[in-house]
C-alpha cells in the first residue's frame, strides 16, 4: 500500500492505495464520487474524464499515485459555490446535450476544458475537441448547442 495526498474537489484527501489503483477507482470507491462513470477502460470513451492540476485527463489510464499531490476536480466539483449546477451543467440541461445521462459528466468536463483554453470556440472546434468523447444517445448537434451557450454565458 501507498499513502498518497491531493485535493479533489477542494477539499484535502490522504489515503492508501494499491500502488496499480486507478485513478477512477479511487475517485469512484474510496471517495465515493460516482459522478466519474468508467465507460471502457481503454481511453476511447471519455466518460472517466476529470481534471488534474487544470489539465483534462482519463482518470481510466490514469493510477492514482500519479495524482499525489495534484488538484483533482471531478463533475461533482464543477457544480457553483452554492450548490447549483455550474455554468456547464446548466447549459448542458437548458439545451439538451444529454439523454441517458452516462456521458454528460465527461462531456462537461471536456467543456470546460475546452472553454478555459478557447473561451469562444467554433462549432468546428467543438466538435474537434470532443472527439475523444463517446455519446451512444445524442447525436452530438445538442452537446455542440450546449458548450455554445456556455461559452456565450461565461464570456
Amino acid at each position: 500500500m501507498v499513502e498518497i495526498s491531493m485535493t479533489v474537489n477542494g477539499k484535502p484527501v490522504t489515503a492508501e492505495v494499491e500502488p496499480r489503483t486507478l485513478l477512477v477507482t479511487f475517485l469512484r470507491e474510496q471517495l465515493g464520487l460516482t459522478g466519474t462513470h468508467v465507460g471502457c477502460d481503454t481511453s476511447q470513451c471519455g466518460a472517466c474524464n476529470v481534471h488534474v492540476d487544470g489539465v483534462l485527463a482519463k482518470s481510466c489510464t490514469m493510477l492514482a499515485v500519479e495524482a499525489d499531490g495534484a488538484e483533482v476536480v471531478t463533475i461533482e466539483g464543477m457544480a457553483a459555490p452554492d450548490g447549483t449546477l455550474g455554468v456547464v451543467q446548466q447549459a448542458f440541461q437548458d439545451h439538451h446535450g444529454l439523454q441517458c445521462g452516462f456521458c454528460t459528466p465527461g462531456m462537461v468536463m471536456s467543456a470546460a476544458a475546452l472553454l478555459k483554453e478557447n473561451p469562444d470556440p467554433s462549432e468546428e472546434e467543438i466538435r474537434a475537441f470532443l472527439e475523444g468523447n463517446l455519446c451512444r444517445c445524442t447525436g452530438y448537434h445538442n452537446i455542440v448547442k450546449a458548450v455554445r451557450a456556455a461559452a456565450e454565458a461565461m464570456g
